[in-house]
C-alpha cells in the first residue's frame, strides 16, 4: 500500500480510515486491470497481518478490518481466491474485548459476504460459530450488527446451500463448459460449498446451551435449514431432536413458541414422508394386482376368439403376442408417465427421504421418563401419539417402556398431560388389538372364547362412579372383554364386509411387525400396582386383561410372580382396582385348569386369614364379584372343602359367617339359592352336603343354611343341639341378624309358609326356638310380632295333645295331627323316627336317596364340640398371659355341659345366664364376629330401643 494509505487506515477517526479505505478500493482496482494479482496478494497480506491481527491496536484493527472490506469489493467475483486469508482475520475480531471491534468486524464480513455470495458457505461453520456467540453480546450495536449479517448469510444459504459449488473446485479452463451442458452435472460431480455432514457436528455441540438468545438464533437457522427441500434436514433430526425439546422448558416465551413451532413443523414433515411413502407402495400394489388382471383376462379372451375365428390359424398367436407385447410396453410407458407426473407434485417430495424412526422414539420414550416438564411431557405424548399412524411397527420394541412411563402419566395433575397419556395408551392398546386377531382366533379355538354374565354391564356402570376420568376406561375394558365373543365368530363369515382395523387402515406395513415381548410387558405393569394413584393401577390391570386374552399361555401363569401380586392387589383400597383384579383373576382361571382354580381358592383364603382387615372391608365384594365371573357353586363347593379341613375353627367360622351372609342376601347368588330349595335332585342334595359340613364350624349359619334348604327338621334339630352350646354375645348377634335378615325378600317364601303348618310344622318350632334363644330385644320383638301374626294356626298345629279338651270334638282332627308331630323335648332321634307329616316323608325319602342327616347332625355336634374346647383354651391362655394346655380330666372348665347330659332348652341345668365370665372385662372377641354387621351386606343395622 501507499505510505498515504496506510497512514490513513490507522488513524484513530472513522472518516479518515474511511477515506483510506476508498483510496485502497481503487488502487486494488487499478491492480486487478493490470492483472498485478502479486501486489493485490501482498496488499492484503499487509491488511491481514499489519492491521487486523495487531492486538494492541484497536485503531489499527479497525482499519484493517475497513480495509479488508474495501478489498473485496474492489475484488468483486475474484475475490474467491482471497477468502482464505481474508475471512480468518475478520472472524478473530468478532472475539475482540472492544464492543466497536466486534461491530466493525460484521460491518467488515457483512462486505465481504455481499460480494463472495455462495463463496462464503465454504466458511459456514466459521461465519455461524461466530454469529452464535454474537447473537448473546451485551453490546445492542453489535447484536444488531450481527443482526443484519445473519440476515444476509441466510439469504445466501436459502438462495445456494443445496447445489452451489465454488469455483474453487471447478477447473478454469473446463469451467465455460460444464456450465454450458448443465449446473446439474457439476452439483452431482463436484461437492457443493455447503455441506450438511460438516455442519451437524457443531449444530450438535451449540444445542445444549442455555442462553435464550442463542436458542432462539438455533432454532431460526434450523427452521431454515430445513425449509431448503433438497437438504432433508429431517433425515439428521435425531442429532438434534433432543435439544430441541429441552427448549421446551425454556422460560423466555419466544424460545418456547419459537421451538413449538419447529417442531411442530417436523412432525408435519414426518407424517407427509410416511404418507407419500404408503400412497406410492399403494399404487405399486394396486398395479401389480391390475396387471395380474389383465393376464388373467388376456387368456380366456384370446381362447374364445380362437375358437369363434380360427383356431387352426397360426396368425392367431401371432396377434395374441404382438397385443401382449404391446400392452406391456403401454403398461411401463403409461407407469413412467405417471411416475414423472407424480415427481412434480408436492406429496412426492419425500419419496427417497429415509427417516430413522426408531432413533427418534428412543429420544421421545427417554424424555417422556427423564423430563418432568409438563410442556416438554405434553409434546412428547403427542409425538408418540402421532407415530401410531406413521410407523406402528417401530414402535412395538418400546411398548415396555411406554407401559412404564405413560400409564404414571395417567394420573398427571395438568389436565393436558392426563388427556394426551390417556390418548396414547387408547392408541397403542388398540393397535396392539388390531395385530392379535389371527392369534386371539387360534387361542379361542382351544380355549373357547371368555363367557359373561349378562350383569358386567351393570358392574361396568357401577364402577365408573369412582373417579370420572375412569369412566372412558371402564366402557373400554368391558368392552375389550366382550366384544372378542361376537367378533370371532363374525370374523370368517364377515371378513369382506366389516369395518377394518386401525392396522388395515394403515395399509400394507414397510416391514412385518416385531414380536411383542410379553414378559417384559408384564413385569413393567405388575410395577404399577405400586403406583400411588388409582387411574395408573386401574390401566395396568386392563393391559393385563388385554395382553392375557391374547397370550393366556405365555403371561400370567402360577409359576411366575404375577400371581402373588395379583392376590396383593386383592387388598388395594380403591373399588375399581380390586373389580378389576377379580376380573383378571377370573379369566386366568377360566382359561386355566381345575389345579389353578383350586390354588386360586386356596390362596385366597389364605390371603383373608392373614389379613383379617381385607376380608371385614372387601370380603363381600371379592366374593360377589367372583360368583359374576366365574361358577358360583364352583367356588362355594372349593371353598367349602377347603374350609371343612381347616385347622383355625375361629378362621373357618368367620369365613363360613361371611360366605354364609353373601349366599342370603347377594342378589348375584339368587339362582344358587333356588338351586339350594331343590333338594329333590342328586346335584342339590350334594351341594347342600358340602355346603353344611363346612357351615358346621358356625352354628347360625347351619341353622340359616337349612332354612335356605326348606330343611326344617334338621333346623330344629340343630336348635336343640344349641342347648348344649354357650350363648355368647357373638352367637347372639348372629342370632339377631339371622332374624332382621328372615324379614327381607330372601325369605318371603318361609314367612309364607307359616299359613300352612300341617305341610310344615317344623318350620314353628325353629322360629318359637329362635324365639326362646333370643333376649328381650327389638330383633325377639320383631319376631315375636311376626309369629303372633298367624299364632292362631300356629297354635292350633303345635300345642301339647294334654292342652286340648277331650270332649271337645271339633279338635280331634287337629289333636291327631299334633300327636303325631313330635314335642319340643323330644330327642333328636325320636324326632327323626317320628312321621305322619308331608315334610317327614319327604326328608326321609331324601335320606334314602342320599342325604344322611344323623350324620349331619352328628358332624355339626362334633365341629361345634370342637370349636368350643378350642375357644375356652385360647381365653385361658390369654386370660394367663401364656398357652395353657389341660390335662386330659379338665379339658374343659367345670361349668360346661357335657355332650351326655341331653339337656333341655327349659331343663334347669340351663337356666343360668351362659357363662361368658371367663373373658376378661372389656375383653374384644377374637373371632371379630361382633362387627357381623360389615359382613351382611345390604342389611339393615338393629333397631335402636
Amino acid at each position: 500500500m501507499d505510505a498515504n494509505i496506510a497512514k490513513a487506515l490507522n488513524d484513530k477517526l472513522y472518516d479518515k480510515r474511511k477515506s483510506g479505505a476508498l483510496e485502497l478500493e481503487g488502487l486494488i482496482r487499478d491492480s486487478l486491470a493490470a492483472k498485478d494479482h502479486d501486489r493485490i496478494a501482498k496488499i492484503v497480506h499487509q491488511l491481514c497481518h499489519e492491521y487486523a491481527y495487531a492486538v494492541h491496536q484497536p485503531h489499527a484493527r479497525n482499519g484493517g478490518l475497513i480495509g479488508l472490506a474495501a478489498a473485496s469489493i474492489a475484488l468483486g467475483p475474484e475475490v474467491a481466491r482471497y477468502l482464505e486469508e481474508i475471512v480468518p482475520p475478520v472472524l478473530a475480531c468478532f472475539s475482540d474485548q472492544d464492543a466497536r471491534v466486534r461491530y466493525y468486524a460484521c460491518e467488515s464480513m457483512y462486505n465481504i459476504a455481499k460480494v463472495a455470495k455462495g463463496e462464503i458457505l465454504l466458511y459456514f461453520n466459521e461465519v455461524f460459530d461466530a454469529l452464535c456467540k454474537l447473537a448473546a453480546d451485551s453490546e445492542l450495536s453489535v447484536k444488531n450488527g450481527a443482526e443484519l449479517l445473519d440476515r444476509l448469510i441466510k439469504d445466501i444459504v436459502a438462495e445456494s446451500a443445496a447445489s452451489y459449488v465454488s469455483v474453487l473446485q471447478t477447473p478454469s479452463d473446463d469451467g465455460a463448459p460444464d456450465a454450458a451442458e448443465g449446473p446439474d452435472r457439476a452439483s452431482e460431480e463436484l461437492p457443493t460449498a455447503f455441506s450438511l455432514a460438516r455442519f451437524l457436528p457443531l449444530l450438535e455441540e451449540r444445542i445444549n446451551v442455555i442462553n435464550p438468545f442463542t436458542r432462539t438464533f438455533l432454532v431460526a437457522w434450523i427452521t431454515l435449514l430445513d425449509s431448503i427441500p433438497d437438504l432433508e434436514l429431517v433425515t439428521y433430526l435425531p442429532r438434534f431432536l433432543g435439544g430441541l425439546f429441552k427448549f421446551l422448558s425454556d422460560i423466555n416465551p419466544d424460545v418456547h413458541t419459537a421451538t413449538q413451532v419447529c417442531l411442530n413443523r417436523f412432525l408435519e414433515e414426518i407424517k407427509k414422508i410416511a404418507r407419500v411413502k404408503r400412497g406410492i407402495a399403494e399404487s405399486r400394489k394396486s398395479q401389480g394386482d391390475d396387471s395380474l388382471d389383465r393376464s388373467s383376462t388376456s387368456l380366456p379372451s384370446g381362447e374364445d376368439g380362437e375358437s369363434e375365428i380360427d383356431s387352426a390359424s397360426p396368425g392367431a398367436h401371432g396377434s395374441i403376442d404382438e397385443k401382449d407385447s404391446d400392452s406391456i410396453v403401454s403398461q411401463t410407458s403409461t407407469a413412467n408417465d405417471e411416475k414423472s407426473l407424480n415427481a412434480g407434485k408436492e406429496y412426492e417430495i419425500g419419496e427417497d427421504v429415509q427417516v430413522d424412526h426408531s432413533k427418534i422414539l428412543e429420544i421421545l420414550v427417554t424424555f417422556l421418563s427423564e423430563s418432568s416438564d409438563e410442556e416438554i411431557q405434553l409434546t412428547t405424548l403427542r409425538w408418540i401419539d402421532s407415530f401410531f399412524g406413521i410407523c406402528p411397527e417401530d414402535i412395538m420394541p418400546f411398548v415396555p417402556r411406554l407401559l412404564s412411563h405413560v400409564l404414571p402419566t395417567m394420573s398427571h395433575d395438568v389436565d393436558s398431560v392426563r388427556q394426551a397419556a390417556n390418548r396414547v395408551n387408547e392408541s397403542l392398546m388398540d393397535y396392539i388389538m388390531s395385530l392379535s386377531d389371527d392369534s386371539r382366533r387360534s387361542d379361542n379355538v382351544l380355549g373357547g372364547p371368555l363367557q359373561l354374565p349378562n350383569s358386567l354391564s351393570a358392574l361396568g356402570k357401577e364402577l365408573t362412579g369412582v373417579e370420572r376420568r375412569d369412566s372412558n376406561l371402564s366402557s373400554r375394558l368391558i368392552k375389550t372383554v366382550i366384544r372378542d365373543q361376537t367378533a370371532e365368530v363374525k370374523s370368517t363369515e364377515s371378513r369382506g364386509t366389516r369395518t377394518p382395523t386401525p392396522a388395515e387402515d394403515r395399509g400394507p406395513s414397510p416391514r412385518p411387525a416385531p414380536e411383542l415381548d410379553y414378559q417384559a410387558a408384564v413385569n413393567a405393569l405388575t410395577l404399577q400396582f405400586l403406583n400411588a394413584h388409582e387411574a395408573t393401577r386401574v390401566a395396568a390391570i386392563a393391559w393385563l386383561i388385554m395382553l392375557h386374552r391374547m397370550a393366556p399361555g405365555k403371561i400370567l401363569s402360577v409359576e411366575d410372580g404375577t400371581f402373588p401380586a395379583l392376590l396383593k392387589t386383592l387388598s388395594d383400597p380403591s373399588e375399581a382396582v380390586v373389580t378389576r383384579d377379580l376380573l383378571l383373576l377370573s379369566q386366568i382361571s377360566r382359561n386355566s385348569d381345575d389345579s389353578y382354580f383350586t390354588l386360586f381358592m386356596v390362596n385366597l383364603l389364605k390371603l383373608f386369614c392373614t389379613d383379617r382387615n381385607l376380608l371385614e372391608t372387601r370380603g363381600n365384594l371379592i366374593i360377589r364379584q367372583l360368583c359374576v365371573t366365574l361358577s358360583a357353586e364352583r367356588i362355594y363347593r372349593t371353598m367349602a372343602d377347603c374350609l371343612e379341613k381347616d385347622e383355625d375353627v375361629e378362621f373357618a367360622s368367620i369365613m363360613v359367617q361371611n360366605l354364609n351372609n353373601n349366599l342370603i342376601t347377594a342378589p348375584e347368588l339368587a339362582d344358587l339359592r333356588k338351586r339350594l330349595r331343590n333338594l329333590d335332585s342328586r346335584d342339590g342334595q350334594s351341594f347342600f352336603v358340602t355346603l353344611f359340613k363346612s357351615w358346621c364350624h358356625n352354628a347360625v349359619a347351619a341353622f340359616s343354611l337349612c332354612l335356605l334348604a326348606q330343611a326344617y327338621e334338621q333346623a330344629y334339630h340343630l336348635l336343640q343341639i344349641f342347648a348344649d352350646l354357650e350363648m355368647t354375645v357373638n352367637m347372639l348377634i348372629q342370632i339377631d341378624k339371622l332374624v332382621q335378615l328372615l324379614e327381607s325378600p330372601v325369605f318371603t317364601y318361609l314367612r309364607i309358609q307359616l299359613l300352612e303348618p300341617e305341610k310344615y310344622p317344623h318350620l314353628y318350632k325353629c322360629l318359637y326356638g329362635l324365639l326362646m334363644l333370643l333376649p328381650q330385644s327389638s330383633a325377639f320383638a320383631a319376631l315375636k310380632n311376626r309369629l303372633n301374626s298367624v299364632s292362631a294356626i300356629g297354635y292350633l298345629h303345635i300345642a301339647p295333645r294334654t292342652y286340648v279338651s277331650p270332649s271337645n270334638s271339633s279338635f280331634n282332627h287337629l289333636r291327631q295331627k299334633s300327636s303325631e308331630a313330635p314335642p319340643l323335648s323330644s330327642n333328636p332321634q325320636g324326632a327323626s323316627s317320628t312321621g305322619g307329616f308331608e315334610s317327614r316323608a319327604r326328608l326321609r325319602g331324601k335320606e334314602d336317596g342320599g342325604v344322611k342327616w344323623t350324620e349331619l347332625l352328628e358332624k355339626f355336634r362334633v365341629t361345634q364340640e370342637k370349636a368350643r374346647r378350642t375357644q375356652r383354651l385360647n381365653a385361658f391362655g390369654e386370660e394367663f398371659g401364656a398357652p395353657f394346655v389341660p390335662n386330659k380330666d379338665k379339658a374343659l372348665p367345670p361349668d360346661a355341659p357335657t355332650r351326655g347330659s341331653n339337656l333341655r332348652p327349659g331343663s334347669a341345668a340351663n337356666a343360668r345366664p351362659p357363662p361368658i365370665q371367663t373373658q376378661p372385662p372389656g375383653h374384644k372377641p377374637k373371632t371379630s364376629l361382633g362387627n357381623l354387621g360389615r359382613f351382611a351386606g345390604g342389611v339393615a343395622g338393629r333397631k335402636k330401643k
